[in-house]
């Protein structure tokens, strides 16, 4: 679990194809790794992976070849930038809101443009995914917890502060760049329960749920 909340970037320092995934080896100077051990998570742009060697101020990650299909790690190359957080702690302090480093889907940087002191950026997402961005809600691009600031059909405008540009991969998008795209989980967990009680009220309602909801007694043949 993560909060999108960027701790450094990184570089791809190296990939390696291996059976139609990849193993990568990402490298930074900014990261303290003296707490992270084999088997840990570490989100990296947005994608929860699992660091499989440590060597210095770099680890080495597997990266499936479904996670390669639906991510931007599709087009990505040796030398390129990515954002970097470890996995949140118990007693961390959560600035952002909940990230699970499972990626959604990509959105597309339409365009940019200065709002004050800020940038503001506008993404188009899929038609599938764009149920799932409201207005001042969360949303994760690239592994970063931002506010979404306004929706209009399969857009949506996010601002960021000079800090985030600076510190964060989203300083050097394009207009036409793909980045990860994680909608927020509640919204996610929303959507099936929702759906799950459409389902139960088209199927009826029946004596053994009303008891079962507690809202009847299971009638008795004893007197």
């Amino acid at each position: 679990m993560f909060t999108g909340i960027i701790e450094a970037k990184g570089i791809i320092e190296s990939l390696e194809e291996t059976g139609g995934d990849l193993r990568a080896t990402i490298a930074s100077d900014e990261m303290n790794f003296d707490d992270v051990k084999i088997g840990d998570s570490i989100c990296v742009s947005g994608v929860c992976l699992t660091a499989i060697r440590l060597q210095g101020n770099s680890f080495v990650v597997d990266i499936s070849n479904e996670t390669v299909a639906l991510t931007s790690f599709s087009r990505i190359s040796e030398g390129d930038a990515v954002n970097l957080e470890k996995a949140m702690q118990p007693a961390s302090r959560f600035g952002g809101h909940i990230v699970s480093g499972h990626v959604d889907g990509l959105a597309t940087l339409v365009k940019r443009y200065p709002d004050g002191r800020s940038e503001r950026l506008v993404f188009s997402v899929p038609t599938e995914l764009k149920k799932y961005i409201a207005a001042k809600g969360s949303v994760c691009l690239e592994g970063i917890s931002l506010t979404v600031n306004e929706v209009q059909g399969n857009e949506f405008g996010v601002n960021i502060i000079p800090h985030t540009a600076e510190k964060t991969t989203l300083g050097i998008l394009q207009a036409g760049d793909k980045v990860n795209l994680e909608v927020d989980i509640f919204s996610r967990y929303l959507e099936s329960l929702i759906k799950g009680m459409a389902e139960e009220s088209s199927a009826g309602l029946t004596l053994d749920k009303l008891v079962s909801s507690g809202f009847a007694n299971q009638s008795s043949d004893e007197n």
